[in-house]
């Protein structure tokens, strides 16, 4: 089975413009990245989708794939639909797609690896995911925090930013926190992108409940990892002191 990493990256953030190419202790935010998930063992190819000159020629320079894409899509996923597509159109098949977030520097190859495996292990998904366990107070009032409900054999049933399940009568059994990080067998990931949006996505302003709503089967892998990402400039300074603690250790 071929996989393909894809790392949608956009240039434009209401929040944080230029987002993917912040320096982070002498490296590019996006380079970090995909430093990271060249460490893969179960991905055969990265490349770099965006609709940014700038960008396009960064990953050229330091001598990454990237392929342009249209700047008209509304989520990474048709982002990476796209790049599917266009090899597709090269006659090259892909059998399973992982969408990586380009925000996430301090990411652990080795969840990207766990998550491959896992999906190539679950015949009956479509696509698959990945939660932690935790039991953190701020988590269920926090709408930024996603979590997840499975059935006994591992499938979302749902994905909320409320606290779900609702606990009325039990309080210690530890929330389900969704990690934003999937792999698409092909099929499915061309499926997605037709898909038209539905209530519960605008609702809660989450796509995946698009994907449950359309019937599409979310198998979900526990994982103790649990990535930092970069949400404004004032993130950069825990990265880079996360990146200096790890260098210290090293050294020590």
């Amino acid at each position: 089975m071929k996989t393909l990493g894809i790392i949608p990256s956009r240039y434009s953030s209401t929040r944080f413009p230029a987002k993917p190419l912040a320096d982070i202790a002498g490296k590019s935010m996006l380079l970090r990245v995909w430093e990271q998930c060249s460490k893969s063992m179960e991905l055969d190819e990265v490349i770099v989708a965006t609709d940014d000159q700038r960008i396009y020629d960064h990953v050229i320079d330091f001598g990454g794939q990237v392929i342009m894409t249209s700047p008209d899509h509304q989520s990474g996923t048709d982002r990476c639909g796209e790049v599917l597509q266009a090899y597709k159109d090269k006659g090259v098949e892909i059998d399973v797609v992982v969408n990586i977030q380009g925000d996430e520097p301090l990411l652990n190859p080795n969840q990207i690896d766990d998550l491959v495996r896992f999906i190539k292990s679950q015949s009956k998904a479509d696509l698959a995911s990945q939660f932690k366990l935790s039991t953190e107070s701020n988590i269920a009032s926090n709408p930024n925090v996603v979590k997840v409900i499975t059935s006994l054999g591992g499938r979302a049933l749902y994905f909320s930013r409320s606290p779900i399940p609702f606990f009325r009568n039990q309080t210690n059994i530890p929330y389900r926190k969704h990690i934003g990080l999937y792999a698409y067998r092909a099929k499915a990931l061309k499926t997605i992108c037709g898909l038209t949006s539905t209530q519960l996505e605008q609702t809660e302003s989450l796509e995946q409940l698009r994907w449950l709503e359309h019937d599409l089967s979310i198998y979900m892998q526990e994982t103790t990892y649990e990535n930092k990402g970069v949400d404004s400039p004032e993130d950069l300074d825990e990265i880079i002191r996360i990146l200096n603690n790890r260098s210290i250790e090293g050294e020590g």
